[in-house]
């Protein structure tokens, strides 16, 4: 099989891209009693060989996008154990599983896409997928009655993902097929007041949050702010992965998307830094992503807390 591709059939990389990345910093397997290298990602390899990963750090997180945030809380000294997260284009989950492996105790991702979560997390008690979810229109009641709606029968948190157009009334969306159920327990453990019809009328479930992180794409974040900062409690935390070509007019961009003159950054830091004072926030930091877009963008972190 092809090497790529045999090593997402092993569960050693979550995509064909992680996959090859894995391959460029160094995939072994064992021909008889000799290691031979990976050269390529269409390199056939037997089925049954054993595999060595040279150097794993690609396939710590289901995406790459999880490197980038371990770097950057690294960067700012931010321990989010017990941190209750919001993950605002949450797409495959790399940010995600970054924050659950590093203690998080609960994460709802919100994204305007669907059926993108990888199914490790999916599938994971501690994580409440909201997708369909215009981010720059999101407001705390969806993320209430998303919660709610993923009560099951027996009184517990049970489903982990919600599908429902923008707008729609939760109600009226059909039940999940079985594989997007999980265990009972986890990160959210609903405390709920019935009415004689059984209706939920309050639960413990609070839409505000410790941390809120973001990865954006095709849409600037001075125009999601607005939505997402009041869902942060107060003392809370931001922090958002800004992608320059998502910030600037369309002229600015250069061909295939690229950002390529630097002059431009000091003028998104700028912008940013003012949206984010303009909601109340304290910047506390800006810094360069130690790893670039697939694209080859430069990408950068903001930081900043709720007073």
């Amino acid at each position: 099989m092809r090497a790529d591709q045999l090593l997402v059939q092993r569960n050693l990389a979550s995509t064909r891209s992680q996959a090859q990345r894995l391959i460029a910093n160094g995939v072994q397997w064992l021909k008889g009693v000799e290691w031979k290298t990976v050269t390529k990602n269409g390199d056939d390899i037997p089925l049954d060989a054993d595999i060595k990963l040279l150097d794993d750090s690609e396939a710590r997180y289901v995406s790459r996008g999880g490197l980038k945030l371990e770097a950057a809380l690294k960067q700012v000294g931010l321990n989010v154990t017990g941190l209750a997260c919001l993950d605002v284009g949450q797409s495959t989950g790399g940010f995600t599983d970054c924050l659950l492996q590093h203690g998080a105790a609960s994460v709802v991702g919100v994204d305007v896409g669907s059926a993108q979560l990888h199914p490790k997390l999916r599938a994971d008690p501690r994580v409440l997928c909201v997708e369909k979810v215009n981010a720059r229109a999101l407001v705390a009641d969806d993320l209430v009655a998303a919660y709610e709606q993923s009560i099951g029968e027996d009184g517990q948190f049970s489903r982990v993902s919600i599908h429902a157009p923008f707008g729609a009334n939760l109600e009226e969306v059909n039940p999940l097929p079985n594989e997007f159920y999980a265990p009972e327990g986890g990160g959210f453990k609903p405390d709920l007041v019935l009415d004689e019809d059984d209706q939920v009328v309050e639960s413990e479930f609070k839409p505000e949050f410790d941390l809120i992180v973001a990865d954006l794409s095709f849409i600037s974040q001075t125009l999601v702010l607005p939505a997402v900062v009041p869902l942060l409690k107060s003392g809370g935390t931001l922090l958002t992965l800004v992608k320059p070509q998502f910030e600037l007019q369309p002229g600015q961009v250069g061909k295939g998307g690229i950002v390529k003159d630097a002059s431009f950054y000091p003028l998104i830091e700028k912008r940013l830094r003012e949206a984010c004072e303009a909601l109340g926030l304290n910047v506390t930091a800006w810094f360069n992503s130690p790893i670039d877009g697939g694209d080859g963008n430069r990408e950068f972190f903001i930081c900043a807390r709720k007073p």
